[in-house]
């Protein structure tokens, strides 16, 4: 007779998968699979520049007949930005409350998974100021892992006051 243990089935099951995303050398952060539409390198050219528009609005980005805002997300959250004069940029689309976005971001990492139980609150881990972008935060091998808020990103004061 066959047996397994069911704890663990159960927390294999619970695992999400999260789209894992370096912001700068000392900080990643991880964003629900649910939310990532595509993941790929653009060339610093395909995206259109727009005049007075906050610093972290990159510009626009045309890509399979669609048209999005590309953001500098590190910028976003009030960290160093991405420098503007690579070749190429990493880059996340993201899908959320029927709005697509570019993200932009130091790496993309690959994907990982997270049960819910390893999240935990933000509050007192990281800067007040990146709260309202966070569903949370993990500890993963000694590493602070930032638990991104997808819809809280797009339906940001920083984007939604200008876009």
């Amino acid at each position: 007779m066959q047996t397994f243990n069911l704890t663990e089935s159960l927390s294999e099951s619970t695992q999400q998968p999260y789209l894992c995303l370096q912001l700068t050398r000392d900080i990643t952060a991880v964003l629900p699979m649910k939310n990532a539409q595509e993941v790929l390198m653009v060339s610093t050219r395909r995206i259109t520049a727009i005049p007075n528009m906050p610093d972290c609005v990159v510009g626009l980005l045309n890509q399979r007949s669609r048209v999005f805002w590309v953001v500098d997300l590190p910028q976003m959250l009030e960290m160093p930005a991405i420098d503007r004069n690579l070749q190429q940029y990493h880059m996340a689309i993201i899908q959320a409350a029927n709005v697509s976005l570019g993200l932009i971001v130091k790496d993309i990492k690959g994907v990982m998974r997270l049960t819910i139980e390893e999240i935990q609150s933000p509050i007192g881990n990281v800067s007040p100021g990146l709260i309202p972008y966070l569903q949370g935060c993990s500890l993963q091998q000694n590493e602070i892992l930032l638990v991104l808020d997808a819809e809280a990103i797009v339906n940001s004061p920083i984007l939604q006051n200008n876009l």
